[in-house]
């Protein structure tokens, strides 16, 4: 891999400089490359992670976060397409995907590492070292420990990949305090928890997509009605799990209100799959794992607001 990477690397500087940056991010197909939609959550996720710390909150220091996190998380997803472009030509769902045809494939590791570089920068120069830590440690869980390692190889694949998200958290927390901070880490433990219930009812969906490609995921191994069990136990630790903040004095009572609707939201949701395992069903689940987290972030981002 380390050949591959000083193959590509130089290539990519080559294709960046011939086409040039700008007119590459002008290309609205090749934009797709940094997976915007998905990054923002993730920015979102490190913001929610500030405002969980105790102290250290403030808007100048949000906005350099956001900046970092995005800047990473869309290296990531650069890497992602870059590794993943010979399975996204074969899937239905990702044939259209920017690496596949659109755009050069090596200037993917090139805006990757400057993106990185960015994401460095700023945290080094107004956050602190541990911000540079975690979001290196999230965009190397995703794009190397889940897309290149696992996400071939086992039916754990999301699992482990999950923390890429938790690092978000992390971060977030850190930029408010470098030193440890609890009620992030226990935000980072509910988001490691998310991450399962939520790709293995989307890997329902598109499970022909992931067998035509060869990727194990969960229903593809175990067949959709063990992994809907798989999902609703998975829940249930979830729900669990965003409470602990609560009985520690963490977070409030606006803070239980939403983990509370959230939770009973999803755990419905997963229950129905368990009894009918059709698309809709996990595709209902799925948009109940999204509505899940929106409703626990607002929680946490009221209950830090009420003081």
């Amino acid at each position: 891999m380390r050949g591959t990477m000083m193959h590509i690397v130089p290539s990519g500087l080559r294709a960046v400089a011939a086409s040039g940056a700008a007119g590459l991010l002008r290309q609205s197909r090749c934009l797709a490359l940094l997976k915007l939609r998905i990054c923002w959550l993730i920015t979102l996720t490190a913001v929610v992670g500030l405002m969980a710390a105790p102290y250290g909150f403030s808007a100048e220091k949000a906005l350099y976060l956001a900046l970092a996190t995005l800047a990473a998380a869309s290296a990531a997803s650069a890497l992602n397409h870059y590794f993943d472009r010979d399975i996204d030509a074969v899937m239905k769902r990702t044939r259209g995907r920017p690496l596949v045809g659109a755009c050069p494939p090596s200037a993917a590791p090139a805006l990757a590492l400057v993106l990185l570089a960015v994401s460095a920068a700023v945290s080094l120069l107004k956050l602190n070292y541990m911000v540079v830590l975690h979001l290196f440690l999230g965009a190397f869980v995703y794009a190397v420990v889940y897309t290149v390692w696992l996400k071939r190889r086992s039916s754990l694949n999301i699992v482990i990949g999950g923390l890429a998200g938790s690092f978000a958290v992390l971060a977030g927390g850190a930029s408010a305090e470098p030193a440890f901070c609890s009620a992030p880490a226990l935000l980072a433990v509910v988001l490691f928890f998310w991450t399962p219930s939520h790709f293995w009812s989307f890997a329902i969906v598109h499970r022909e997509d992931y067998e035509r490609a060869g990727v194990p995921m969960l229903p593809n191994v175990v067949g959709n009605r063990k992994a809907a069990l798989w999902i609703m136990g998975n829940t249930a630790v979830l729900v669990a799990s965003s409470f602990v903040p609560v009985a520690l004095g963490l977070f409030g009572a606006l803070y239980a209100a939403a983990a509370s609707v959230a939770g009973g939201l999803f755990l419905y949701r997963s229950a129905l799959l368990v009894r009918e395992q059709s698309k809709e069903a996990a595709w209902r689940n799925f948009k109940a794992s999204m509505a899940y987290l929106a409703i626990l972030f607002a929680g946490v981002m009221l209950d830090a607001l009420a003081g």
